[in-house]
């Protein structure tokens, strides 16, 4: 088998791969992107057909290149935001090679790396894993407890409502995604019930500006490690219960209830003929308020603080969410799909056990790998509070780079 060698090998080509791509340039270390697929694999195979970007397009910026379009203020579609990703991999005219898969990743006894693809072998001093956090979607043990011929989906797997036969939907999480398939499904006629978790609730906008503009002037999406108490409970934060849309709406379970989905506590349990939920709906709808608010009051402080309250418009928060009659069983004859919007887990099967922790995940301090030499991006709060958008992998491949040519290469 072939081998070629090279400073530096980044696994993926999404927005963390291409970051960290255009700051290797920038820093004049020679590399090669190895991607599986496509360019934006992800975006381009494993969105439902209505997905928009969750934050609005002036967000959309990357070391070298950012959203330059008529509508800053819109949200892209997942085929524009592979489109946008293509594009800029030639803008920084990124070496990336792709449908090459990597199948193994080992150390020499040099202290240099071998990546083992199907296309050959690469030799480096550095190796960064930018496959992302939601390789594979979580779907729990209960799932194996519905009836035979239910049909089972997660949000990779969903595309639109035609694919959805008649019976009632169960939606099984909240969050992002749950929300929004539950909302689609229903506005196409489904009988819908969605299963609430933890979730974070959120108004598209406040005060006549988008929540993300918000959090951004606030500070809130560069937040480091040290400014949180619990970083592991921060990373397995939900993704926010938002929807992007040229209406710019909401999306939180009062807007669920009000098309006509029917909002049920967490699932608890399942047999052959009925699935059960939990009663400890209400203590999640007030704890999901309660943590809204907070933010909201923080951005009132500050609009007042910088004088920004005399410009923008009126406190416009939402109200409570309304507590619904939630039933506490589901007949499982009635249920002829389940969609499990609950969350995914990255996989790393290339990797050497040793890099991992007992649950599969990466072991590293803010990027950085006990490895020397290894680094993964474009995990959730890597670094920093929204180190899985977009916007801010780039601040995150700026470090880990700066490192890399500190540490790793301090001795080339």
């Amino acid at each position: 088998m072939s081998s070629r060698t090279v400073t530096c090998v980044v696994v993926g080509a999404g927005q963390a791969g291409l970051a960290t791509s255009a700051c290797l340039t920038e820093r004049s270390i020679d590399h090669v992107v190895l991607e599986r697929g496509e360019v934006a694999h992800s975006w381009r195979t494993e969105r439902w057909d209505s997905l928009r970007l969750l934050t609005p397009n002036w967000m959309t910026r990357l070391p070298g290149g950012g959203y330059t379009g008529p509508d800053p203020d819109g949200y892209m579609t997942a085929v524009e935001t592979a489109r946008f990703l293509d594009r800029y991999r030639a803008t920084i005219a990124a070496p990336v090679e792709c449908g090459v898969s990597v199948q193994r990743i080992t150390t020499s006894d040099e202290g240099r790396f071998e990546v083992e693809t199907d296309a050959g072998v690469w030799r480096a001093r550095s190796v960064v894993i930018a496959t992302g956090a939601c390789s594979d979607p979580h779907v729990p043990a209960v799932a194996e407890a519905f009836r035979p011929g239910t049909r089972h989906l997660t949000p990779i797997a969903y595309r639109n409502p035609d694919q959805i036969e008649p019976g009632r939907v169960l939606v099984v999480g909240a969050s992002a995604s749950g929300a929004q398939i539950a909302d689609e499904l229903a506005r196409h006629g489904h009988d819908v019930t969605v299963a609430v978790g933890n979730h974070v609730r959120l108004p598209r906008t406040y005060r006549g500006m988008d929540i993300h503009w918000w959090m951004d002037r606030v500070g809130v999406l560069d937040e480091r490690l040290h400014d949180v108490d619990d970083v592991e409970r921060v990373r397995r934060t939900p993704s926010l219960q938002l929807v992007g849309s040229s209406e710019r709406r909401s999306i939180d379970l009062n807007a669920l209830s009000a098309a006509g989905v029917n909002v049920t506590g967490r699932l608890a349990h399942a047999n052959d003929t009925h699935a059960q939920f939990s009663g400890s709906l209400a203590n999640m709808l007030r704890s999901a308020d309660l943590k809204m608010n907070r933010l909201l009051d923080q951005i009132d402080e500050f609009a007042s603080a910088t004088g920004l309250a005399d410009e923008i418009g009126p406190d416009d928060r939402p109200g409570a969410t309304e507590v619904p009659a939630a039933p506490l069983q589901l007949r499982l004859d009635d249920v002829g799909t389940v969609v499990w919007a609950t969350g995914f887990r990255p996989r790393y099967p290339f990797l050497p056990d040793e890099w991992l922790d007992g649950r599969g995940r990466l072991v590293h301090d803010q990027g950085i790998l006990p490895v020397p030499g290894a680094y993964v991006i474009g995990l959730p709060f890597l670094r920093r509070r929204a180190s899985g958008f977009i916007d801010r992998v780039g601040l995150d491949a700026h470090e880990l780079c700066d490192h890399l040519l500190s540490s790793t290469l301090a001795s080339v």
